[in-house]
């Protein structure tokens, strides 16, 4: 028998990252069975439930409202866990002290005073973005919106309405940005240079940047679109605006374009505008078969390959790695950018491999499709971050499939990625190679996205994972080839 409880803290909001945290460290107590703190919206609800953890009073909460949900082995344990966290809601709830300064609550309050602000960023629940989003559009701001869960319909709505004010609406589920060398969201410290990147993703506006800063090259801005803004449905508005801002800038010489394929019609408008301008572009549709491009415009099957066309250098041959001598065995890729995971997927195909994902790419087929498959794994989707923070932030959620990889005969290679940055894990190498502890384990392949600026530290991160023996790349997509050598018969 188990006690379930759930205490509802009305009219509150606290960051949700912040509030898994919180939770994260109950589970696992003694007599706590299952835990969570999250925003009562109706997708969290619907998380609670699945889980066994919305009863009684969570069961009314709105998205205004904290539920603290927690299962017990009995009531005083459950009565204790609330406590405590009550406790420590409480203290992030009382008034600044005099050292600290006051900080606005509303898009109307930070705009009195910062009235020459240029963009606002967004970092609510999802059923509040758009109003907020709305609130400051009308005070002419540019919008990055953070925040997920926005139906598709109201994403079009309001970024019909920015285009209307010759403004942009950067999401939403915008990770990434770097607008005039600030880092937003999930960014990395690269040099500020000629050339623009627009893309619908997160990692692969990391990967590519970073692999241009490895190279000498800098970044003018990074206008993150959001995943969506390419589909039917929306129709690429910030895509296309994104494009007209970096050709009327004077810092951008070089345009690159990173997102997943997009509909054929949006891909028609995209490439018109391409064939319009004055610079000159590198398109990075990942997956997508051969485009007719005009003659301003090269296409980059790879995040790699972007960076090696927009800096006009070439692939270079991989290192040499030990070949495989036993048994065919496959590749399993456990990935923390959802980008990187596709990317090692189209590295596969390229390769005459099948392969199967999570989040597969055209070509790629769904998890279970077929034995002994190449298989790549986005941990940063739905169902791996539920309730809990994405693995960028916590890569603890890597560590039971990591785990069951080492103990799986079939498995010859594990592909990891490791990004560093604004934002991201403070040592998510160091936590990688604390399971490799006294284990056998096939050979791993890791690249780490990030530069030696970041506060990570690019090369600490490397040295720590070749100290525990893992095989390290300069490059994502080297990785992966790599990877595929090693389980190639000697």
């Amino acid at each position: 028998m188990t006690f379930l409880l759930n205490v509802v803290q009305h009219n509150s909001y606290a960051d949700s990252v912040a509030l898994m945290r919180l939770s994260d460290k109950i589970s696992g107590s003694p007599g706590v069975k299952e835990a969570a703190i999250m925003i009562g919206t109706p997708a969290n609800k619907e998380i609670l439930a699945t889980a066994n953890l919305l009863g009684g009073d969570g069961q009314s909460a709105g998205p205004g409202d904290i539920i603290l949900a927690v299962r017990a082995v009995d009531q005083n344990t459950a009565n204790r866990v609330i406590a405590g966290w009550e406790s420590e809601l409480n203290k992030k709830a009382e008034g600044l002290s005099a050292t600290e300064i006051w900080r606005p609550k509303t898009i109307r309050g930070a705009f009195e005073q910062q009235s020459d602000a240029s963009m606002a960023i967004i970092s609510v629940p999802g059923p509040f973005a758009i109003a907020e989003a709305r609130k400051a559009l009308t005070r002419n701001l540019n919008v990055l919106i953070f925040s997920d869960n926005v139906a598709i319909d109201e994403e079009r709505a309001i970024k019909e309405e920015a285009k209307s004010r010759d403004l942009i609406v950067m999401g939403p589920d915008c990770g990434t940005a770097i607008i005039q060398g600030k880092m937003l969201g999930f960014a990395n410290s690269v040099p500020n240079g000629k050339i623009g990147i627009v893309g619908a993703s997160g990692t692969g506006i990391q990967e590519v940047s970073c692999l241009l800063a490895h190279m000498g090259h800098g970044i003018s801005h990074a206008i993150g679109v959001g995943g969506r803004d390419l589909t039917e449905q929306v129709g690429g508005i910030s895509t296309l605006t994104a494009i007209d801002l970096l050709e009327k800038d004077p810092q951008t010489d070089h345009v690159i374009i990173i997102s997943k394929p997009p509909s054929e019609k949006v891909c028609s408008k995209i490439l018109s505008k391409i064939e319009r301008s004055s610079k000159t572009f590198t398109v990075c549709f990942l997956g997508s078969p051969l485009l007719q491009l005009s003659s301003n415009a090269r296409q980059a099957t790879t995040l790699e390959l972007a960076a090696l066309l927009a800096a006009n250098q070439e692939i270079k041959p991989i290192n040499s790695v030990s070949k495989n001598t036993g048994a065919a065995k496959r590749i399993l890729g456990l990935y923390a950018g959802g980008t990187l995971a596709a990317e090692a997927q189209i590295i596969l195909i390229d390769h005459g491999f099948s392969v199967t994902s999570n989040a597969p790419v055209p070509g790629a087929l769904p998890i279970g499709s077929g034995n002994l498959q190449h298989t790549i794994i986005d941990l940063g989707a739905d169902e791996y971050t539920q309730g809990r923070p994405h693995p960028m932030i916590e890569p603890s959620v890597r560590s039971a499939p990591f785990l069951k990889a080492c103990d799986d005969p079939t498995v010859g290679a594990i592909l990891c990625d490791i990004v560093i940055g604004n934002g991201a894990h403070a040592n998510p190498a160091g936590l990688l190679i604390s399971l490799l502890s006294d284990l056998d384990h096939p050979p791993i392949f890791v690249s780490v996205t990030g530069t030696n600026q970041d506060p990570q530290g690019r090369d600490s991160q490397m040295k720590l994972l070749e100290s525990a023996g893992c095989t390290v790349a300069s490059s994502n997509a080297e990785a992966a080839r790599m990877a595929i050598s090693s389980i190639l018969p000697a």
